[in-house]
């Protein structure tokens, strides 16, 4: 009995259901997950907040760049005066320069002091160390509160001896100063600067703290350990192998420095509203829109000025950093 060889099994060729049109071999259709109701649910979701922070930032910000322009002062029809506004505030404004000086020494603090400081105590706590969870707590602590609390609890910290305060009293009692001759840390035009920044970077170390520790836990442990195989110590693990793979965080500290050296208002202004050695562009922006002058035309400028000051750092580091991640 003869044998009888198989034959090769060929798949049948695929058709589209009710048209007997041939589909070609290995094509496969592709459905849509996504029902008409979750596209415009979806559509709802994304498109609501979006329209919602559209209208309240990028919509005011040009509302203010219009009424920049003109020397509105809260009522009455808009009367463009072009460029008057800049001129006097470059040229005759008395209080701009200082204001925009001590906004760059607020920021230069920032980079310079609070932010190796934050992510100093982010490399200490991402080391194995009993109650590292209770320090971290610690040091966040202050970021929770807001500004403007923050301000107040300083504002008791700098207030003179006689008001029982407290850094007053430690000088007194440690003989670094004799009698009542404690400085006047938040009425002495001099000064007042300084201890307002040293308030603000209690806040800001906190917060750089936990935004480098969360990336130092992203980072794959074997690249330490490839480093200790090849013989680098702690110092150039970091500075070689962690620190480069943390561009991303970098690149977030970075902005988040610039943004929060360069809107710093709250503490400023609950203080001695801006004045007296504590102007500020953020202040003096509020001290001219909302004042019985109303110069809402005049502070819109100020706040326009503020605007492409934050936005110049940003755009040169975020150009730089993209650049070279092509390279």
């Amino acid at each position: 009995m003869s044998e009888i060889e198989p034959k090769a099994l060929t798949p049948a060729p695929a058709t589209t259901a009710g048209a007997g049109v041939v589909a070609p071999a290995g094509r496969r259709r592709h459905y849509s997950v996504l029902t008409r109701r979750d596209k415009v649910l979806l559509a709802l979701m994304v498109g609501v907040p979006l329209s919602i922070f559209f209208v309240l930032i990028w919509g005011m910000a040009l509302v203010s760049v219009v009424l920049s322009f003109t020397d509105w002062q809260g009522q009455g029809p808009l009367n463009f005066v072009g460029l008057k506004n800049y001129t006097y505030l470059i040229q005759s404004y008395p209080a701009f320069w200082p204001a925009l000086s001590h906004n760059i020494l607020w920021l230069l603090s920032f980079i310079c002091f609070a932010t190796p400081m934050g992510i100093l105590l982010a490399v200490c706590l991402d080391r194995p160390l009993r109650a590292s969870g209770l320090y971290q707590t610690i040091f966040f602590t202050p970021v929770v509160l807001s500004l403007a609390v923050v301000g107040f609890i300083w504002e008791l910290q700098y207030s003179p001896l006689a008001g029982n305060g407290f850094i007053d009293s430690v000088l007194a009692a440690t003989g670094l100063v004799k009698g009542n001759a404690t400085p006047d840390w938040l009425g002495d035009p001099s000064i007042n600067i300084w201890a307002v920044i040293v308030a603000a970077s209690w806040r800001h170390i906190g917060y750089i703290m936990i935004l480098y520790l969360a990336g130092l836990k992203s980072v794959d442990p074997s690249l330490r350990e490839a480093a200790a195989i090849d013989g680098a110590n702690e110092r150039q693990t970091f500075f070689y192998v962690v620190f480069p793979v943390m561009a991303p965080i970098n690149v977030v500290i970075v902005v988040v420095t610039v943004i929060e050296s360069l809107r710093a208002f709250d503490i400023a202004y609950i203080i001695n509203h801006g004045k007296n050695g504590l102007e500020l562009l953020s202040t003096l922006i509020t001290n001219n829109s909302i004042s019985e002058a109303s110069l809402i035309g005049f502070g819109s400028a100020i706040a326009v000025v503020l605007l492409l000051i934050s936005l110049v750092p940003i755009v040169l580091y975020l150009t730089r950093v993209m650049r070279s991640e092509e390279q």
